[in-house]
């Protein structure tokens, strides 16, 4: 009870226990159809207990679970009761009841996360009473799926780990210079020849070594909608990224049209296989904008989330500045320079996604040459730029790079696969605050919340990208759930006393995460080489 993570806000232990037995029920009110059902299939793999439909609250009396709301509560607030009339969770919405389930399975214990029953044991679940709600209503997690493909499976196996972690934001990162991973009917070629590479950079981009096999895949339309629909019942929204105007030559490989032909063979590109930032980016032409009119279109359809990532990170200028075509659109448009050529752009489809009920997001650079009205920042090259947005009234995602990226090293040793960027320890990532002490009050109401990123560039399978995301996600997770003490003051022993529970958790989950004392054989890289960054990183 005691090593629940993210911590809840309030719990007030009793005495006694609510034991499950295969004449428990299981009662869903009105609107919580949706977790009865969840609730009831995950607990039937891992317990073998039947949990049969109560048709009234009273059927659960004594050693059943219940599930209603309670319109008093936030939207994903919950209260979780376990007393002598059986276990009773209450939430604002499905969303909160949703939450609430997740802690009764962690009180079920460590096998109550298994997808088959052990043998006989007993279920039991501690007399208590948790009251619960999130500190922010965005808690993210962001996959780049364009380096290394996910299958499928995978992509919704980290939907049920974010799920157990509270998280509800899934930021998928469909598409970059090495990959197009996503079906656009209008576009065929985008994945007949952009999802996949001839070979693949092994290590950092100066490795000397290369995987020499093809690398790729995408996702259909109908797996897309598999994608979101298993989120959705996971009360989690998934947001896709188109990354523009930068981060394109696998869309440039695909259609040479899109690149700027007057100062390049776009025709002679292929996807790229390498990583680093690439020069071939987006022509501003009109025939770029249609054609990625026609790509949102199709997104539009598949994705009912508010926001639209659409990248705007990390876009060279230099192909714009030699381009005539590109000088003649800034002299056209009356504008100063390539960065506000790169507004230019991203402004276009920030109206164009206003007009249609959506928001655009994108990576801080979009500050360049004037943020776009009505865009949200996500806020990756530490906390200058959002704090910034914040303060221009825009609202803010905070993933700074040196705080919550997970693709960077956990510790400093010479055994860790791969090493990238600053360490970043488990403490590290539990002493991350993501509102910045210099906003106001009114401007800190603009920080929406915080997201985790996992890049993978050197996560080749899910075994690494595993190693990379826990347990740090867990520390993660609570620092977006719970409402924690200032960065100094949180008690990362308890945390640790806690993680103990929680790593039979992930030991029950199947997940490879590092161990507190080291990378495992399997999980070492040895002679693949990484880019570390000594010392402690900017808190800027």
């Amino acid at each position: 009870m005691t090593s629940l993570i993210p911590v809840p806000r309030r719990v007030v232990a009793g005495s006694g226990e609510v034991r499950l037995t295969a004449h428990s029920q299981l009662y869903a009110g009105t609107a919580t159809e949706g977790v009865g059902r969840w609730l009831r299939a995950v607990l039937w793999q891992a317990t073998g207990l039947p949990l049969r439909e109560g048709q009234e609250l009273d059927d659960t009396d004594g050693d059943g679970i219940g599930l209603q709301l309670d319109p008093g509560l936030g939207i994903e607030e919950y209260r979780l009761v376990s007393d002598s009339t059986g276990i009773l969770i209450e939430g604002g919405s499905a969303a909160g009841v949703f939450r609430g389930a997740q802690t009764l399975r962690q009180l079920l214990g460590p096998d109550a996360h298994r997808k088959a029953p052990l043998g006989d044991r007993t279920w039991a679940v501690p007399h208590v009473t948790i009251e619960d709600a999130p500190r922010f209503r965005w808690r993210g997690l962001m996959l780049d799926v364009a380096r290394h493909f996910m299958p499928k499976d995978g992509v919704l196996r980290y939907l049920d780990l974010m799920a157990a972690h509270k998280l509800n934001v899934f930021h998928f990162h469909l598409t970059d210079d090495q990959g197009w991973r996503i079906e656009i009917e209008r576009y065929p070629r985008l994945t007949e020849v952009g999802s996949w590479r001839a070979r693949t950079k092994f290590g950092h981009r100066a490795s000397p070594l290369w995987e020499e096999k093809p690398h790729g895949g995408f996702y259909t339309r109908d797996d897309i909608r598999e994608i979101v629909a298993y989120a959705a019942e996971r009360h989690i929204t998934v947001v896709p990224e188109i990354d523009v105007p930068g981060h394109s030559q696998a869309a440039i490989a695909a259609y040479p049209e899109l690149g700027n032909t007057d100062v390049v063979d776009t025709t002679a590109l292929s996807v790229w296989d390498t990583w680093g930032i690439n020069p071939n980016v987006l022509a501003p032409t009109d025939n770029t904008l249609r054609f990625y009119e026609g790509v949102f279109e199709e997104l539009l359809e598949l994705f009912p989330s508010e926001f639209i990532h659409v990248g705007g990170d990390e876009c060279p200028k230099d192909q714009w500045r030699r381009s005539p075509a590109a000088q003649a659109r800034i002299g056209e448009l009356g504008l100063a320079d390539e960065d506000q050529l790169q507004s230019w752009f991203i402004r276009h489809f920030d109206k164009w996604l206003s007009a249609r009920g959506r928001r655009l997001i994108g990576w801080d650079e979009i500050l360049e040459g004037g943020l776009a009205e009505g865009a949200a920042v996500s806020s990756w090259r530490g906390y200058a730029g959002g704090i910034a947005a914040a303060r221009a009234g825009h609202d803010v995602v905070m993933c700074p790079e040196q705080q919550v990226y997970l693709d960077h090293r956990q510790d400093g040793g010479a055994d860790e696969p791969v090493p990238i960027g600053f360490v970043r320890t488990l403490e590290d990532v539990y002493r991350f605050e993501p509102v910045p002490a210099e906003l106001t009050p009114e401007e800190a109401e603009h920080v929406l919340g915080t997201q985790a990123n996992l890049w993978t560039e050197v996560m080749e399978d899910h075994a690494r990208v595993d190693y990379q995301a826990f347990p740090r996600l867990a520390a993660f997770a609570e620092v977006a759930w719970s409402a924690l003490p200032a960065p100094r003051e949180r008690d990362f022993a308890d945390f640790e006393r806690r993680m103990e529970a929680h790593y039979e958790r992930l030991d029950a989950l199947g997940v490879g995460y590092r161990p507190p004392t080291g990378p495992r054989p399997w999980q070492r890289r040895p002679g693949v080489p990484g880019r570390p960054i000594d010392g402690p990183p900017p808190n800027r």
